[in-house]
């Protein structure tokens, strides 16, 4: 694509740096200008990174800008991605992005209504180790897979973040926060899920900040904090899926799969790049690798691409052909985390009411291809 999509970024607050520093790494988009409730956060971070701090209104009126990055708070993301809908640009939200079903399919109608593309993130299942496992599945090394395990369990946001109260409200905790990962992961991997049952506890009633100007400040939790579920998916494999914030140490690997051949240890879905080993009863697990650019550390010693989900939707909107990090992944993605949630509270067996094609995969070539 010869001339990059221009691109504002709507809330500045933690998440922000990542998406303007990496977007150097890109040649597909340009982050051009920033906005936020906040003026003073907008002109900092235009400062740090060469943007123009625009307020809210300048930012959605501003004709230079094709497409707005949505990096509100998850409760806020359904209404300020209708306002960049309504002002005619395409978005671009974090995870999760809408709150409900309902929302999305709002969303959806409206982007369609008006010719434009809504993209979300996480974009982490286009990194090197997650596409090298869906090649050795879609090749059939492993036959169907049948059943597997994923687990993300920590002790909780307050300890690194200096602003945690979110994380513990209705819209976020474990499974809506981290839970775009891991099932935005497992969906490309395996297909979309049919069906859930859950079952949470919230074993703390409130946290205490530990970093920043507000240590040891508390914070109320209104949202399960642990919550365990059962997911089947239309392939007919089962996947059990435990996520928690009141976890201190834990030896479970964060995804694996058991395939008719074969089992796959799927390393973190929260990065692009890991160990991924797979194994038989004939031999111990073995590292599997190849040749991929997302496996290049390129960040604070990390392999962080954050950003390739936007890139590759520019690309995708200037070849008038569906993007990865679409609307319909992130919508039956928002539809298995509620209806766990929703599982967990009443105790009932939920149906989806969605469903989505596996995105397509992205292969070291393609992924070269949008690296500046």
């Amino acid at each position: 694509m010869s001339n990059p999509i221009q691109v504002g970024i709507l809330g500045c607050g933690n998440i922000s740096a990542a998406y303007m520093r990496m977007a150097s790494f890109f040649k597909d988009y340009k982050v051009v200008a920033c906005a936020d409730l906040n003026s003073a956060f907008a002109e900092a971070r235009a400062s740090e990174f060469s943007l123009r701090a625009l307020s809210i209104d300048a930012l959605l009126a501003d004709p230079e800008i094709d497409l707005i990055v949505n990096l509100t708070i998850p409760a806020a993301h359904f209404s300020v991605s209708k306002s960049i809908l309504e002002a005619g640009k395409h978005v671009y939200s974090e995870k999760p992005y809408v709150l409900s079903v309902a929302e999305g399919k709002e969303l959806a109608a409206l982007a369609q209504s008006k010719g434009l593309r809504i993209g979300s993130s996480p974009d982490t299942f286009l990194g090197a180790s997650h596409q090298l496992a869906r090649s050795l599945l879609d090749s059939g090394e492993l036959g169907e897979i049948t059943s597997g395990t994923a687990h993300v369990m920590n002790h909780g946001m307050e300890h690194w973040h200096p602003n945690p109260d979110f994380f513990y409200q209705p819209g976020a905790g474990p499974v809506l926060d981290l839970g775009p990962y891991y099932i935005t992961n497992l969906v490309q991997l395996i297909g979309p899920v049919v069906s859930v049952s859950a079952m949470s506890s919230t074993p703390q009633k409130a946290r205490t900040i530990a970093n920043g100007d507000r240590t040891g400040q508390t914070v109320p939790v209104d949202t399960p904090t642990t919550v365990h579920a059962l997911l089947k998916f239309k392939s007919g494999a089962i996947i059990s899926y435990g996520t928690s914030w009141d976890v201190h140490s834990s030896e479970h690997n964060n995804m694996e799969l058991y395939g008719e051949k074969g089992s796959m240890y799927v390393p973190d879905p929260n990065f692009f790049a890991g160990e991924l080993r797979t194994g038989d009863t004939t031999q111990a697990p073995i590292t599997r690798a190849w040749q991929h650019p997302f496996n290049e550390i390129n960040d604070k010693g990390h392999a962080n691409y954050r950003g390739v989900g936007l890139a590759e939707m520019a690309v995708a909107i200037s070849e008038e052909r569906p993007h990865r990090c679409s609307n319909d992944l992130a919508l039956h993605v928002v539809d298995v985390m509620t209806s766990i949630l929703h599982s967990a509270e009443t105790g009932l067996v939920i149906e989806l009411t969605t469903s989505c094609e596996k995105p397509a995969p992205l292969s070291p070539e393609q992924a070269q291809a949008l690296i500046a």
